[in-house]
């Protein structure tokens, strides 16, 4: 299983948005220039989030998003898997034989629940928490 681009950069917009939680909201424009990354990109992901209610778009001139919820309520795992949907690291073909599958899909479903039980365990706070503690006060 791989992440792709847009799941990783779903978890630095998040990470950003959590990071710069002042109850004011932050620009995309901003979040592209401190990531590198484009800003018709993140327009892409940023809708997908909104969609999910992760996010909340204030309008106007001083508007950007916000985090709906405080970053300990969002997981890694919430996030990936909007992006990425099912973060199983195989797909069982309907037509393999009961044999085969009986035996390694037990493989498949212990590095499932492994996967699972990883990003699922982290959460936006933890990636602010490690993030100061890796660079001190300095952030994203």
């Amino acid at each position: 299983m791989k992440i792709s681009t847009k799941g990783r950069y779903a978890v630095i917009l998040m990470l950003d948005l959590a990071t710069y939680n002042t109850g004011e909201p932050v620009r995309l424009k901003d979040i592209a220039k401190r990531q590198q990354i484009s800003e018709k990109y993140l327009e892409q992901i940023i809708s997908l989030l909104n969609k999910a209610g992760f996010v909340k778009s204030i309008r106007g001139p001083q508007g950007g998003y916000m985090l709906k919820n405080p970053p300990e309520q969002y997981t890694v795992g919430m996030i990936l898997r909007q992006t990425e949907g099912s973060l199983t690291p195989v797909s069982i073909d309907d037509e393999t034989s009961y044999e085969r599958q009986s035996v390694t899909t037990r493989i498949w479903t212990k590095m499932e629940g492994a996967i699972n039980e990883i990003v699922d365990g982290i959460t936006l706070k933890d990636l602010v928490d490690w993030q100061m503690e890796q660079v001190g006060q300095y952030v994203i």
